[in-house]
């Protein structure tokens, strides 16, 4: 019985030294305007070179042509494993795997991250190969058809031919009517199509320039010599024009917007009711994000143990909240079980927010909410490469590196009272949007 009582606080007493665990960081410019954070940790002999670009779906080629989407995406790809003028063509991960190396790249609507991690006694290959896409990346004919094939396939896999592989679409197409977010990620592949060398060239010039990019090195470095193998390797890229946004702003949703999805690829039909809620700059949503945690996180969670455990109404039930830096998005998801109608989903959704619109949680929920989050903030810094992402998101989308260590008190701050409120104030059924997303023979 001791044995047992002793092992959970050997447990608790470790966790809470990693609560208090500071990362330390070095932040410092180059004249072109690169910004470089650095992370030392010594502990095992690996590095993480990473940088992240900020431009992201949301931004569109042409000089922001409507009808040029995907082009941050499909710039992911390119720089990611495509030619440079000292890497051959289909060189890039034969070369990194013979030095140990692993690594990868994803975009969103607001940014592009690309990421190598290495032996950390290849700190010096990794800053120049990493530098290589950055000075002297192949933007021919032939790298954008590869890419631009490469890229469909990913599309026609991922979403076209994939079961509710659209519904994210379907929400940014009915919650956004002006803003870029309402574009595809991805893009749509006529756009890619029609546009032209010069286009892509123009793109990469505009974007990947130093003062538009944040670089991060982690891991087992010395902080004075990694200074210097930026610099020789960095230096050289020339900086760019200022980037000013301008992007049109939503008026609010006041009345319910339905609307009806057909996809080819689904047996059942499911439910959606999304909301556009604040971008991630507001501390309501920090409380969003608890919120949907409360409603929808595993299988405890009230929309999942209700709807499928208890009254086996759902094959599935939950609610996400999608941070970004201009409007989030938080969307609950339903699919029935049986003969159980759509409506009879949303009316059992609509019976749970209204409670929590009406009471505060329990304690006890509240308790277990913010230790799940403790968790997840701890995991999210648990491994050098995730150290590196979170450094460089901090700069890039919220403009303070420091969130990696204060930002779990950002979600202590907020009480039971904030997430009432905000369920009031953001989740009311005349501010968003009912899709029945359907099988497509219910259409003929």
């Amino acid at each position: 019985m001791k044995k047992w009582l002793f092992t959970p606080l050997i447990i608790l007493f470790g966790v809470v030294l990693l609560y208090a665990q500071k990362v330390e960081f070095t932040e410092f410019d180059l004249d072109n305007g690169l910004h470089v954070i650095l992370h030392q940790d010594n502990s095992a002999p690996i590095v993480t070179v990473g940088f992240m670009a900020d431009v992201g779906g949301k931004d569109l080629g042409g000089d922001n042509n409507p009808n040029r989407t995907g082009f941050a995406h499909f710039f992911e790809h390119l720089l990611a494993s495509g030619a440079t003028k000292n890497i051959p063509k289909g060189e890039w991960r034969k070369i990194r795997a013979a030095r140990g190396g692993s690594g990868n790249a994803n975009t969103s609507l607001d940014r592009t991250y690309y990421y190598q991690t290495f032996p950390s006694n290849n700190l010096e290959f990794a800053l120049w190969m990493d530098s290589e896409r950055l000075l002297h990346p192949i933007i021919n004919q032939e790298a954008v058809d590869t890419q631009n094939e490469v890229v469909k396939e990913e599309k026609r896999l991922r979403y076209d031919n994939s079961p509710y592989g659209q519904i994210l679409f379907v929400i940014n197409d009915n919650l956004f009517s002006k803003h870029p977010y309402k574009n595809k990620n991805i893009g749509e592949m006529e756009d890619l199509d029609a546009a032209s060398l010069e286009e892509f060239q123009a793109y990469f010039d505009k974007y990947y320039v130093p003062n538009n990019l944040v670089l991060v090195v982690a891991g087992d470095i010395e902080i004075d010599e990694t200074k210097e193998l930026v610099r020789k390797y960095y230096s050289a890229i020339p900086k760019g024009e200022v980037i000013e946004r301008n992007f049109p702003k939503e008026a609010p949703i006041t009345e319910t917007i339905e609307t009806t999805f057909y996809d080819p690829n689904i047996q059942l039909p499911a439910i959606i009711a999304a909301y556009r809620t604040p971008g991630h700059f507001d501390k309501d949503s920090y409380a969003l994000n608890m919120l949907s945690n409360y409603l929808s996180n595993g299988k405890s969670s009230v929309l999942y143990k209700k709807m499928v455990d208890e009254q086996k109404q759902a094959l599935q039930a939950g609610l996400f909240n999608l941070s970004q830096m201009d409007y989030s998005i938080s969307a609950i998801f339903a699919i029935p079980q049986g003969d159980v109608s759509l409506e009879t989903l949303l009316s059992e959704i609509d019976e749970e927010i209204v409670k929590v619109q009406n009471n505060l949680i329990s304690e006890r929920d509240f308790e277990k909410l913010q230790n799940q989050f403790e968790s997840q903030f701890v995991n999210s810094n648990s491994s050098i490469e995730g150290i590196a992402t979170s450094l460089a998101t901090y700069y890039m989308l919220h403009d303070d590196v420091n969130l990696i260590n204060n930002e779990l008190d950002i979600y202590r701050s907020i009480t039971r009272e904030d997430l009432k409120r905000v369920a009031n104030e953001y989740l009311r059924p005349n501010q968003r949007a009912i899709i029945k997303y359907l099988p497509k023979n219910e259409s003929e």
